[in-house]
């Protein structure tokens, strides 16, 4: 059987959480790539030539070893390295464990990130929301959808949310905690969330993930 192409280089941005998600699967997978950085609040994520690789302009984007394959969207990005490169799993367990660790995980990126993302910000701003506005809505769109993940966690004292490893949901969830400390979320009611998070910033892999980590950290 043909081994699938390998990942060889990532498109991102220190601080993008969707990027620093793909980082901690990569990490996770033991996967060594190359890195490309480009500056969102500069707008170089338009440029005609990143544009080329992903016609939304948004990151991340992940280049693949056969010169010829882009993939885009975090999610799809994680799900083709956990196809191509199941070991180790970021979706153990059987059907129903695996839809309710990817449920935990569109919780975050397609119901909290995308309505608090630069792109929305700055739209609202654009529109003549003062920035009291702007980052109260952010603060309260996390706030509410971090509160429902909480509930969303299965009950019990476990180091990480869904079986004895990391996986797709937590590389999801310690990144939008991040964010949510930078628009000054009260995290106390999160106390298993935070549990979690205190577990995996521990790994190296989700060490060697974060933002100040990374060569473009400002």
């Amino acid at each position: 059987m043909d081994q699938p192409p390998t990942p060889s280089r990532l498109h991102g941005y220190y601080r993008s959480t969707a990027a620093w998600r793909v980082r901690i699967a990569l990490n996770l997978k033991g996967l060594a790539v190359g890195h490309a950085f480009h500056h969102l609040r500069r707008g170089e994520q338009r440029a005609p030539a990143f544009l080329q690789l992903n016609p939304q302009g948004l990151l991340p984007a992940l280049e693949l070893g056969d010169g010829a394959t882009v993939l885009t969207q975090s999610l799809a990005i994680c799900e083709w390295l956990e196809e191509t490169h199941p070991a180790p799993p970021l979706l153990p367990g059987d059907a129903a464990q695996r839809a309710r660790i990817r449920a935990f995980a569109q919780a975050i990126a397609c119901d909290i990130h995308p309505v608090q993302n630069l792109k929305v910000l700055d739209r609202l701003r654009g529109l003549g929301l003062p920035e009291e506005a702007v980052t109260g809505w952010a603060r309260e769109v996390i706030a509410e959808g971090l509160a429902a993940c909480q509930a969303l966690a299965p009950a019990g004292e476990g180091p990480f949310l869904f079986g004895p490893a990391p996986g797709l949901a937590e590389l999801c969830l310690v990144p939008q905690l991040f964010n949510a400390r930078r628009f000054g979320v009260d995290l106390a009611p999160l106390g298993r969330l935070l549990a979690v998070e205190a577990t995996c910033q521990a790994l190296p892999a989700f060490a060697e993930a974060a933002p100040d980590r990374q060569v473009d950290a400002e």
